[in-house]
């Protein structure tokens, strides 16, 4: 398909999202002869007043009125509790009509869902962000669908910067360890730079960290390198001049991200990489903060980690042509920038970027949307990846903190043994 990388003005800004559905089977046949789709969404909102049901039963509404022939049946459901239910639904026979939830590749790999372009139309498909549409291919097949996304990039506390003498933000590994030496010497409790290892975070951060140092999960030929010499090289870096010497926390593999930010915005970390929600944090917590890019060991990264969560359409239900009318009639402007704008996350539609970069309204995710266009990812269609993934959660912090080598070369192992399992 006829793809455009996208072109960002001076001014941007955005706000990212996810979705979900379900439904299948002869269920969605009504006498009448009109078709139900069942859609069920992950729940973006954290009290009632915000729920994600309020905005997908509004889209629901107006696209039913513009299609009287075709009924959507909402169902937001917890982002703890949606994968489990997703799968006992397939396990039931009761197979989605659309669902939206942080992966799909495991669907792909059980022959379960629709090519993105026999549920997209050629407009809506030319209008997907190319690096993030190109996320979603599966052997070069394009089937996970983004909806909304969001990126990494490095937060610094101005004022305690400032008073530590550090006159703008680091650029490269040896200016984040000056940094850090110098907010350590200036205030002692304060923690320099944040290093959230722990089992949240650790396949985040350490992505980020690897990246600066020209390495990464995965080879040119989709193989796991997680013991590579670049990645050994990143972690001896980190453990000799951010751990040892104290200019983080005591233990980064048992710290998780929700602490890091919430010490970040309570003015007790000089540093971290972030994401666009620590930005209202910052704010309600009174903290003076800058965005800049990932500081990489030899300067700044013109990338970062992108991340995105997915939209996809199950074949079960025969509903494709429907499918594709709802598809089209969601990821229009109207409804994309009212979800981002919604939950302040980012786009992964050219027409709703350009909008929220023109309004003038979200300054704030300006950084973000500059380093979107050339975002690296996690080998999302790799079937084995979330396995591995919850194994660089579990163990990798301990890198930082034990032999680089031995720790890396046993996950590597592991994901070697996973991959051939699949």
């Amino acid at each position: 398909m006829k793809k455009r990388m996208l072109v960002l003005s001076a001014a941007c800004a955005a706000g990212a999202l996810v979705l979900t559905a379900c439904g299948g089977g002869d269920a969605g046949e009504s006498a009448d002869g009109s078709v139900t789709l069942k859609l069920v969404a992950a729940d973006y909102g954290d009290k009632a007043s915000n729920s994600s049901t309020v905005y997908w039963e509004d889209v629901a509404k107006r696209f039913e009125a513009a299609n009287p022939d075709i009924k959507v049946d909402v169902q937001v459901v917890n982002w703890n509790d949606i994968d489990a239910q997703v799968k006992t639904m397939i396990q039931s026979g009761n197979v989605p009509d659309v669902l939206q939830t942080g992966g799909y590749a495991d669907k792909v790999a059980d022959d379960l869902l629709h090519k993105a372009e026999d549920v997209l139309s050629p407009a809506t498909l030319d209008n997907l962000v190319d690096t993030f549409a190109e996320a979603g291919e599966v052997d070069g097949v394009q089937y996970g669908i983004p909806f909304v996304s969001s990126a990494r990039a490095l937060f610094y506390n101005k004022k305690l910067l400032a008073d530590a003498g550090v006159t703008e933000p680091p650029k490269s590994w040896a200016d984040i360890k000056a940094a850090a030496e110098a907010l350590k010497k200036k205030n002692p409790d304060v923690v320099p730079y944040a290093l959230p290892l722990g089992p949240e975070e650790a396949q985040g951060e350490t992505l980020i960290w690897e990246l600066g140092n020209g390495g990464g999960y995965t080879g040119e030929d989709g193989a796991y390198t997680l013991d590579s010499k670049a990645n050994v090289e990143t972690f001896q870096w980190l453990r000799a001049h951010l751990v040892e010497p104290g200019l983080t926390y005591g233990n980064p593999a048992a710290t998780d991200r929700k602490t890091a930010f919430a010490d970040f915005a309570a003015g007790k970390v000089g540093m971290l990489n972030g994401h666009p929600s620590l930005i209202q944090m910052s704010k309600d917590g009174g903290v003076d903060y800058g965005v800049a890019p990932i500081p990489g060991k030899d300067g700044a990264l013109d990338s970062t980690l992108g991340v995105a969560d997915w939209v996809m359409a199950f074949k079960d239900s025969g509903h494709q042509e429907e499918i594709r009318k709802f598809l089209d009639f969601a990821y229009s402007k109207e409804n994309t920038l009212k979800f981002d704008e919604m939950y302040n996350l980012m786009p992964v539609t050219e027409d709703t970027l350009q909008e929220m970069t023109s309004s003038g309204k979200h300054k704030d995710l300006e950084p973000f949307f500059e380093l979107l266009p050339k975002a690296s990812f996690y080998p999302l269609g790799d079937t084995s990846w979330d396995a591995v993934s919850a194994e660089i959660k579990k163990s990798g912090g301990t890198a930082v903190g034990e032999d680089p080598a031995k720790v890396l070369g046993d996950l590597q192992k592991k994901a070697e043994q996973i991959a051939a399992n699949q």
